[in-house]
C-alpha cells in the first residue's frame, strides 16, 4: 500500500490558482488513499467544500477503485463528460495516481496533486501502517531473517549496526529498537547466526534507475 498525506488547505488553493482555472474535477481513490482516509469518498466531498467555499466551481467527482490502473481511469473518463469540462483536475492520491490521470486526461487541463507521497507499507490494521520495504530494487531479506536494514535502520547500514547503538536502541531514534540487533536475536531464534558472517554488497542503485518499467506477456 502507498501511504500518503493530505497537502496543506493553502497550497492546494495556490497551485489551483497559478493555472487560472475556475471550474475544477475531483478524482479519489477508493484503494490506497481511502485506507489513508486521504483519497476517499469522505475526503473528496471535504475537499470540494473547500474548493466551493473559496469561489470555485466543482464539476464532478470521480472515485475510481485504483487510481494508478489505467484501464480503470480510462474508462471513468469516457463516460464521465465532467471531466471535460473542468478547466483543472485535482486529484487526491498517489504520484502514480496523478500520473495515470495526466496520462488518461480527455484536453490539456492541468492535473493536480492533492496528497504527498509517503512511503510503501505494510498494513497492520485499518488505520496502523509501518514502512517494510524502500523498494532498493535488491532485497537482502534472506540474510536479515525477513528484517530490512537498508528501511528500518535509519542509515540503511547492510553490515552490522553503528557504534552509536545503546543498549539495542537506535542512535537516531532512541525509541526504537536497533534494527541489526532485531535480525540478530532474530536470526538466533532460527539457528541462523552463521548470515552475519556474509557481507551484503553495496547497493548498486542503477537497478532502480527512475522511471523504471515491466512488461509482463
Amino acid at each position: 500500500m502507498i501511504i500518503t498525506k493530505k497537502k496543506n488547505p493553502e497550497d492546494i488553493l495556490k497551485s489551483i490558482e497559478r493555472t487560472g482555472a475556475k471550474k475544477v474535477h475531483l478524482v479519489g481513490c477508493d484503494t490506497c488513499a481511502e485506507q489513508c482516509r486521504t483519497g476517499g469518498i469522505t475526503e473528496l466531498k471535504e475537499t470540494a467544500g473547500l474548493l466551493e467555499d473559496n469561489g470555485y466551481s466543482v464539476t464532478g467527482i470521480s472515485l475510481i477503485d485504483e487510481t494508478c490502473y489505467n484501464q480503470l481511469v480510462r474508462r471513468e473518463f469516457r463516460k464521465n463528460d465532467s471531466i471535460g469540462e473542468s478547466e483543472a483536475i485535482l486529484v487526491l492520491a498517489c504520484g502514480a495516481g496523478v500520473k495515470t490521470v495526466t496520462d488518461n486526461a480527455k484536453t490539456n487541463q492541468p492535473v493536480l496533486p492533492a496528497l504527498d507521497s509517503l512511503f510503501l507499507a505494510s498494513v497492520e490494521r485499518v488505520g496502523r501502517f509501518f514502512q517494510g520495504c524502500s523498494l532498493c530494487g535488491e532485497c537482502v531479506l534472506e540474510y536479515t531473517a525477513g528484517i530490512c536494514p537498508h528501511t528500518d535502520c535509519p542509515k540503511s547500514l547492510l553490515n552490522g549496526p553503528c557504534g552509536g547503538v545503546d543498549s539495542g536502541k537506535c542512535e537516531v531514534l532512541p525509541d526504537n529498537d536497533c534494527a541489526w540487533v532485531r535480525i540478530y536475536n532474530k536470526l538466533k531464534e532460527q539457528d541462523r547466526l552463521e548470515l552475519m558472517k556474509e557481507t551484503i554488497p553495496a547497493k548498486d542503485h542503477s537497478v532502480a534507475q527512475h522511471p523504471a518499467k515491466v512488461t509482463l506477456r
